[in-house]
């Protein structure tokens, strides 16, 4: 905390409020208005806590990575000489003499990933005078245009459900918190929530516009060079939702029973393709090497840097070779833990209690709505294109996260993608169960 913080924050803050204010009936109506503020608020206050809990309860961490060893640095260089803060926004990894008392002070310099996170706080850092809290309140800005736009999705096409698709996008708390501060997931949240709303505008809805595209393709770009195994896991899930929601058009039984298999190897084959395409520029996303990936990335984060921040909090699906077949058979138990775990007993910290009520609800949210719809019509209502779209994220990327983290205090903060999803799921399976369908309109 600086004098800056005190002088910068609340100025943008009024800034931020009065703009809130300005657009608000743009973005709402009559029944989403009063969510609209209140949604902006908490992810401001989650940014402004990310940045408390980091320094005073963690001791330093990735958010002053990117912002006071990171974009402040080329701040500080912009304004010794814009030339050089220029070189060092476009730099490449590279170390050069001129920019080198600069450049060897950024921690993530050379991490191609984290520096795209460097280059966007710093382009905010021209607009609060590199004040961390200033600069932590436009990420929430940033995140919250992108969680709205994915509420905005769904409530398009239930709108009876806005209060509960509200609490389940909006009011998630460890998504409004870890979503909100300066870190990646607070851009690859806010892009997930974007390249939603403008698939659906511009496929599902077939509203083609060239700002949607634009959005689309903007939002996959920072997904892609921020968090590429988000991709993954979301591409695969739009295809699915594209083909499900054609496939629910069609009102012959028999020709759906007799296509259902042709669709099933088409959604296969172009999920293979979009893999492949994802990680073909980096050897640890190739389809041969996910397995292998994961491992590493689990054990590294269990037993290397991510226990400094875990506190005790690590956990073990089992012993991982790096092979697929071994991967997937702890898949369930990877999707557990994303979901439903920490346990109460499994507390060993304040944030690990929070985490651990969290995934209770969400466990109690599943069979309660499991059982007061009926097990049958729970199962029937899966294949709803808008159900299966939030599952097969949700429970793929709940499997990538849960499988690759091996640590509770890390996998609260990489699942936060995969909550909105899940919840809405959950919602959008309760309001199907409650209605009056025969079985053929389930098929």
């Amino acid at each position: 905390m600086e004098l800056r913080d005190l002088i910068v924050t609340p100025i943008v803050l009024f800034i931020v409020y009065v703009l809130a204010y300005l657009i608000r009936s743009r973005v709402t109506d009559v029944n989403t208005r009063r969510y609209f503020i209140p949604a902006l608020t908490v992810k401001i206050i989650g940014a402004l806590a990310v940045g408390f809990i980091y320094q005073f309860y963690y001791g330093g961490g990735d958010t002053f990575a990117f912002h006071t060893h990171g974009s402040r640095i080329i701040w500080e260089a912009f304004f010794d000489d814009p030339s050089k803060g220029l070189k060092l926004f476009f730099a490449n990894g590279e170390f050069s003499g001129d920019v080198f008392k600069y450049s060897s002070k950024i921690w993530y310099f050379k991490d191609p990933y984290s520096y795209l996170v460097i280059r966007i706080a710093f382009l905010l850092d021209l607009l609060t005078v590199s004040c961390y809290s200033a600069t932590a309140v436009l990420f929430a800005v940033l995140s919250f245009s992108g969680i709205w736009a994915l509420y905005l999705t769904f409530y398009s096409t239930f709108k009876s459900l806005h209060f509960w698709l509200a609490f389940g996008i909006l009011f998630v708390p460890s998504v409004f918190f870890w979503g909100s501060g300066i870190l990646k997931d607070t851009l690859t949240l806010g892009s997930l929530g974007w390249m939603t709303y403008s698939f659906q505008q511009v496929v599902i809805k077939q509203k083609v516009a060239l700002q949607f595209v634009f959005i689309f393709f903007l939002a996959a770009f920072l997904i892609f060079f921020i968090k590429k195994y988000i991709l993954l896991s979301f591409l695969p899930a739009l295809l699915i939702w594209l083909t499900a929601s054609y496939f629910h058009k069609i009102k012959n039984i028999v020709f759906k029973l007799l296509i259902t298999p042709l669709i099933i190897l088409v959604c296969i084959g172009l999920g293979y393709i979009t893999i492949q395409q994802v990680g073909r520029d980096d050897p640890r996303y190739a389809l041969s090497n996910l397995a292998k990936t994961a491992q590493v990335t689990a054990y590294d984060i269990r037993y290397g840097w991510g226990a400094r921040f875990g506190d005790g909090s690590g956990y073990s699906l089992g012993e991982l070779d790096g092979s697929f077949g071994n991967m997937f058979r702890l898949a369930p138990q990877a999707i557990n833990v994303s979901l439903f775990r920490p346990y109460l007993w499994e507390v060993k910290n304040p944030l690990m209690l929070l985490s651990a009520l969290e995934a209770l609800s969400c466990f109690v949210l599943t069979l309660w709505v499991m059982f007061k719809i009926s097990p049958k019509r729970f199962l029937f209502n899966l294949f709803k294109p808008e159900v299966l779209f939030c599952l097969v994220f949700s429970m793929v990327f709940a499997f990538a996260v849960g499988i690759s983290t091996y640590n509770f205090g890390t996998l609260a903060r990489y699942k936060i993608p995969l909550l909105p999803f899940y919840f809405t799921a959950m919602i959008l399976l309760y309001h199907y169960g409650k209605l009056k369908k025969t079985v053929n309109e389930f098929i």
